[in-house]
């Protein structure tokens, strides 16, 4: 017990040093994270859970024989059916979600994951308390039985999970190893099945330590991999992965979707005069200022050089209006020489602009950028062409 105490207070410091508060809450609360660190996630899941359940379904069967040698032929027989039963239900769940990327979907498949082996659990407990076991390789193998539950909770660790998440899915395997003892139907003496249940809990905190260790882990890989270096913007090659699927989700639900073109006034004149040092600050700046006005599920992508795109899912024509109306008002910091940096933008919307591909959109928006450049710059042009606003701003 002590030793797993001392596993339990390193992962804990491994798991939580040099964190901001920020990136706890992510690893503890399921959805904090960006939609494209979610896919990422679930389709690390989907294919671990694929994995596992095509490892079961061959390793299942391959005891029955040992079982049928060990055990009265009756016991040995309920087994084996039991057995094949779990291992046709792993291979069904090793068959589907082969091409699914929802971590709605992916969590489902972990539920099933570990909801075959609880059921095989409950089913051959009891059945197994039926007979008189009193041979001592009987009692060996029935011992496995009753180690089920740990072999799954220690599995948890191989996933990318939040704090909750492990909670309720280790709950029920706690939940049917607790039943089993107070059902009488435990494999163990009582007070040693009470101090198994501890382990078992002990167990699942580390697997659940593990498991959003990975998570942290693996968000910080993706953040460091998807976004640009100088203004922390998603770059173009993950940008147009996370439009379209913005834009296929946005069909299914018959939600709208708007996109903003952002592309800054003069930049090519601020490298030329002052040097790149100070183009770089006016990127850093103006992409500081386009983050603050975005919602946390919004999405800003650096297109090319001083262009930008600013994806805001489930926001019509009118929400996008009021969310750049707020970077008029914020501004987009200052010139080398003191004068406000201004920006060409150009907006689109799935629904008003009756886009079919998500590429489309992005080419609407584009045009009305453009128009805006040929029109004196320093303007947003919406649906329909129509001129929104000045985007210029006091200084």
């Amino acid at each position: 017990m002590t030793l797993i105490k001392q596993i339990v207070a390193r992962m804990l410091s491994v798991v939580f040093t040099g964190m901001s508060l920020a990136e706890i809450v992510d690893i503890l609360i399921p959805n904090r994270q960006s939609a494209f660190v979610q896919r990422r996630r679930a389709l690390l899941i989907l294919s671990r859970v694929r994995l596992v359940a095509f490892t079961f379904a061959i390793l299942t069967p391959l005891w029955i024989p040992v079982d049928l040698i060990i055990f009265d032929r009756a016991l040995g027989m309920y087994l084996a059916a039991l057995r094949v039963l779990a291992s046709v239900a792993f291979v069904l769940l090793g068959l589907s979600y082969r091409s699914a990327d929802s971590i709605s979907i992916a969590r489902w498949g972990l539920v099933w994951l570990l909801s075959i082996p609880t059921v095989f659990f409950l089913i051959s407990h009891p059945l197994l308390a039926q007979f008189a076991i009193t041979d001592p390789a009987q009692q060996v193998i029935a011992a496995g039985y009753a180690f089920l539950p740990f072999v799954m909770v220690a599995g948890l660790s191989v996933f990318p999970i939040t704090a909750l998440e492990g909670a309720a899915l280790s709950a029920p395997l706690l939940l049917a190893y607790l039943l089993t003892g107070i059902l009488g139907y435990q494999l163990l003496p009582f007070a040693s099945h009470l101090g198994a249940q501890w382990l078992l809990l002990l167990l699942a905190v580390v697997s659940t330590l593990s498991g959003m260790s990975q998570l942290h882990f693996m968000s910080q890989l993706v953040d460091q991999s998807s976004h640009d270096g100088l203004t922390r913007a998603y770059n173009r090659r993950v940008g147009e992965e996370i439009v379209a699927q913005q834009f296929i989700t946005a069909v299914r639900s018959s939600g709208p979707l708007a996109l903003a073109f952002v592309d800054l006034d003069n930049f090519k004149s601020i490298n030329d005069r002052y040097g790149h040092e100070e183009g770089d600050n006016t990127l850093r700046n103006a992409s500081a200022a386009l983050r603050k006005v975005l919602r946390r599920g919004d999405v800003l992508v650096r297109w090319g050089g001083e262009e930008f795109l600013a994806l805001m899912p489930n926001t019509d024509a009118e929400g996008a209006r009021i969310a750049l109306g707020r970077l008029r008002d914020a501004g987009l910091g200052l010139r080398p020489d003191g004068s406000p940096v201004t920006a060409s933008i150009g907006v689109a919307e799935r629904v008003a602009d009756g886009a079919s591909q998500w590429s489309e959109l992005v080419e609407k928006a584009d045009q009305r950028m453009y128009m805006a450049k040929q029109s004196g710059k320093d303007k947003i042009i919406g649906i329909g062409n129509q001129v929104l606003m000045d985007s210029r701003v006091k200084a």
